[in-house]
């Protein structure tokens, strides 16, 4: 049994204990009644006393009628007190009344206890919170303690089989594994195994998995912590906690300690608003000195994680502290696949379930993605009672993810129905005219998330080069929506449909401008951030260039989005009768295929589908238009 549980079991016998001997001193003193002394004098004549007891000036007697008394009551009825009646006892011996006496003293205990009880009460209270706190390793008052979490190799293991689409990252992790396994092996060389490994890469993508994997594989303690859960409102804590969570791992060497998120007690000092004194930046020193200091920490391994790499202070990224840093990108396509079979292995999956077909349209998904994916799908296949998983509840999944949740409560005008269509079929057009756009996936009128409709694209395969005739087409989609509205219902009746769209095709040629040097003002970057550590090193940009510069800059972004809207303009007027069909086809099903539409253009330009939507487009991620 839990020596917590024992504990509490303890208090609670204790405090019933407590409670029943207070009931029994109390329920005595009430039933005993008092009398007055004439009165008792009254009763000895009449021959109604049978027995006294005389302690001190205390008189406590029993009538000749009376019922025998319940367990645990005195056998005397009432109480007087004499006043120092010389005859008490002749008159008691008249009339043959059994007496008996006691020391005055011996009544002191009982009153005394009673006075006390309150206080031993909260006393042994206090005593029992006191031991337990103290066996559950919180000791009172110990705020500097880790509060680091310890998995034994004897617990579930999480292994390298468990962890997939990181392959290169497994490899750079083997060496430490092998370490720890055997260290004679390098040190005989004269070989010195890295101090720290640091993980870097977006959220989602198997960072601390992958933590615990080498832990599970090397079958050695693993000492897991969040990175704030070292500083807290008292001074001093976090650089307590920091020696103490090293002298565990020293104890326990060979040993992995993880800090999740490390940017929380890592980043840049002399950003915060404390200076040097700051609370943190004590932190961070401590843990500088614990992993590279005058102290050796043989067989202790720090790895931590980061989605944030760029605040952290270059102290603790050198040399002899973070030797390497393994960046956990997200998975390709093999990855993604290998990933998904990782999630299907414990799900009945149903005999149309292609999981390469899910790989390839699921780009830029990270493994948390995935798992959130393969979850989906199970529910709904639950919620509608099947035997099996299908691909229909996988597609409805991966809708679900990158689109949101559907919003069919959401209550349309039959007006604004028909602009929404009109809308997405814009830009479902344009981007099946487009040699260079991303492949069209799936259009739909169903409000998703905070869109009323989506055009969604999905690119064929992974590239991570984007040229710039994919960015001057996307910029033509963006605004394929604005335009069918304006060609079909008039300039004046334009709506804030456009309004996502106008701001992703604005940024958009701005970095093509002042980024990636794509536009007439030459291979030039404008603009340096401003690295406000304090405020995560991205708050602003800073202007580096004159007045008449950032004019131009302005006139080239809005040339790059003029001559998008006039491409887009031109493709929708030669094919406007295409745009009603999709228009109307949205209206009637809610919903098309990306095949259905490629279908209605070829139908009308003549051109086959399989040429429409053209090999080898460059795909950087899924993108999903909304109105």
């Amino acid at each position: 049994m839990n020596q917590n549980v024992k504990n509490v079991m303890l208090f609670l016998v204790v405090l019933v204990l407590v409670v029943v001997l207070w009931n029994w001193v109390t329920t005595t003193r009430a039933a005993t009644q008092e009398i007055p002394f004439s009165e008792f004098l009254d009763r000895v004549d009449k021959g109604q006393v049978s027995e006294v007891l005389i302690r001190g000036e205390e008189i406590l007697g029993r009538s000749q009628q009376a019922p025998p008394r319940p367990f645990g009551q005195r056998p005397y009825e009432f109480i007087t007190y004499s006043p120092g009646y010389p005859d008490l006892v002749k008159a008691l011996r008249e009339k043959g009344v059994k007496i008996k006496a006691e020391p005055p003293s011996q009544g002191s205990f009982w009153t005394g206890l009673i006075s006390w009880l309150p206080f031993l009460l909260l006393l042994g209270m206090w005593w029992v919170f006191f031991r337990q706190m103290q066996m559950g390793g919180n000791k009172a008052l110990a705020f500097g303690k880790s509060r680091a979490r310890m998995l034994t190799p004897d617990q579930k293991r999480v292994t390298f089989k468990d962890v997939a689409g990181v392959d290169e990252a497994k490899e750079e992790l083997q060496e430490i594994i092998e370490f720890l396994k055997n260290p004679q092996k390098f040190a005989k060389l004269g070989g010195k195994i890295p101090k720290g490994v640091l993980l870097m890469g977006p959220p989602g993508t198997g960072k601390t998995l992958l933590a615990k994997a080498v832990a599970g594989e090397a079958e050695v303690p693993f000492f897991s912590i969040s990175g704030s859960d070292f500083v807290e409102m008292f001074v001093g804590v976090g650089a307590s906690r920091v020696r103490d969570l090293f002298e565990q791992g020293k104890k326990n060497a060979p040993c992995i300690i993880f800090i999740d998120e490390i940017d929380a007690v890592g980043r840049h000092r002399g950003a915060g608003l404390g200076g040097g004194h700051d609370e943190r930046e004590q932190t961070l020193n401590a843990l500088l000195v614990e992993m590279d200091g005058f102290e050796s920490n043989e067989g202790v391994i720090l790895i931590a994680a980061t989605n944030r790499p760029d605040v952290l202070d270059p102290a603790l990224l050198r040399p002899g502290r973070f030797d390497r840093r393994i960046v956990v990108n997200r998975p390709d396509l093999n990855g993604r696949l290998e990933i998904l079979k990782v999630h299907t292995a414990k799900i009945k999956l149903a005999d149309d379930v292609s999981l390469e077909v899910l790989a390839r349209s699921t780009p830029g998904f990270s493994g948390a993605d995935i798992a959130n994916l393969v979850n989906e799908a199970a529910l709904r296949a639950a919620r509608l009672n099947k035997q099996a998983v299908e691909m229909e509840d996988f597609e409805y999944a991966k809708d679900k993810v990158m689109m949101g949740a559907e919003r069919r409560s959401l209550a349309l005008s039959e007006e604004e129905k028909r602009i929404v269509a009109y809308h997405e079929g814009g830009h479902a057009l344009v981007a099946a005219l487009l040699p260079n756009a991303d492949p069209l996936h799936k259009v739909t009128i169903i409000p998703r998330g905070m869109a009323l409709g989506l055009t969604q694209q999905l690119p064929e395969e992974d590239r991570y080069l984007l040229p710039k005739s994919y960015l001057e087409d996307e910029l033509t989609v963006l605004l394929g929506g604005r335009i069918a509205e304006e060609l079909v219902f008039g300039p004046d009746k334009v709506t804030t449909g456009a309004g996502n769209d106008l701001e992703r095709a604005t940024e958009l040629a701005r970095k093509m401008v002042c980024e990636w040097g794509m536009s007439n003002m030459g291979p030039l970057t404008f603009g340096k951030r401003e690295e406000a550590i304090f405020l995560g090193k991205e708050f602003a940009r800073h202007q580096d260039y004159s007045e008449s510069t950032a004019v131009a800059i302005d006139s080239e972004i809005k040339r790059l989005v003029e001559e998008a809207y006039r491409r887009a303009q031109e493709l929708v007027q030669k094919h406007r009768p295409v745009l009603d069909r999709i228009a109307e086809a949205l209206l009637e099903r809610e919903v098309l295929e990306g095949e259905e539409v490629y279908q209605l253009v070829s139908e009308f330009t003549g051109v086959p589908v399989e040429k429409l939507k053209g090999p080898g487009r460059p795909t950087p991620a899924v993108a999903a238009v909304s109105s």
